[in-house]
């Protein structure tokens, strides 16, 4: 049956075949945790229910009362989970195949839930973090695009990679609407090292897609600018990654990251995260006349 999917880059999907079998694993894996386990213990007591509900129709049960669904439901809980006190067990043989039967699904079951539980506590789950706000701004008097990611872990991940598009709404001669996707040369877009802070910066030259952009144009063609990183955690050598996705209300023209990187009187270098996020205006020049728009 279609349905409409909301992304996390603000499209609707729709028209898309709902698999909900097919894509269990990939749901469990994103869901939070409480999630994961409510699941599991609703598989866990569903199984329970219909298995004692089928003990208290065949009966058979030693120790149990007949027609008590009470006492056929904890008779379940103790086979699925191969409890077996010794006050209840099968006699009949109808009692020993569903005994059998809830062995398998027991089973089953178990292991399903252990390997749930394993891949998420073994999935790496990277805490990249971006600044909330793009700065366009002179550097070098040149106008550079800025923006700056950092690791919020402690670990370090090395050989990363950062790739940064811009999104532009055109219209072609035939009237058709078209978004555009280009990419943006980075001064740097490779990473040794990814640890706290990376400054990652594009220049706006005449090679650039942003060439002879201004605050209106940007507006007028909704710019949308997306920035994603990929590495290597250093800890689990497991592969991480993120993404950032900025709108138009987030370009900031005639701004730059503030500093983060000072010198100490011991010769040492601080880095002061809680300026992670700042950004400082800056002056306007001959070759960047753009006013700061915040």
């Amino acid at each position: 049956m279609a349905r409409a999917t909301p992304l996390d880059d603000g499209i609707v999907v729709v028209g898309t075949a709902s698999h909900p079998l097919r894509d269990a694993y990939h749901s469990l894996l994103r869901m939070r945790w409480a999630g994961v386990l409510a699941t599991i213990a609703l598989l866990f007591l569903t199984a329970n229910a219909i298995f004692g509900f089928l003990f208290m129709l065949s009966g058979g049960i030693a120790g149990a009362r007949p027609g008590s669904l009470r006492d056929a439901f904890f008779f379940s809980v103790q086979t699925i989970g191969t409890v077996g006190y010794g006050a209840m067990y099968p006699t009949s043989t109808t009692a020993n195949l569903l005994v059998l039967a809830e062995s398998i699904v027991g089973v089953i079951l178990t292991a399903l839930a252990t390997g749930i539980v394993f891949a998420r506590f073994s999935q790496t789950s990277a805490i990249l973090v971006f600044t909330s706000k793009v700065c366009i701004g002179p550097m070098d008097g040149v106008p550079t695009l800025m923006l700056r990611v950092g690791n919020d872990r402690s670990s370090t991940i090395f050989e990363a990679m950062i790739r940064v598009v811009v999104v532009r709404t055109i219209k072609t001669k035939e009237g058709m609407t078209f978004y555009r996707m280009l990419d943006l040369p980075l001064v740097r877009e490779r990473s040794l090292a990814l640890s706290r802070s990376w400054t990652v910066m594009h220049t706006i030259d005449e090679k650039s897609p942003l060439f002879g952009m201004t605050p209106s144009s940007c507006e007028l063609e909704e710019v949308e600018i997306t920035a994603s990183v990929v590495g290597t955690d250093d800890t689990s050598l497991q592969p991480v990654h993120a993404r950032k996705r900025y709108e138009t209300k987030d370009i900031v023209w005639g701004a730059r990251p503030a500093d983060v990187l000072s010198d100490l009187p011991n010769g040492l270098i601080q880095l002061d995260v809680r300026k992670f996020d700042e950004i400082v205006a800056t002056q306007p020049t001959e070759t960047f006349p753009y006013p700061r728009v915040a």
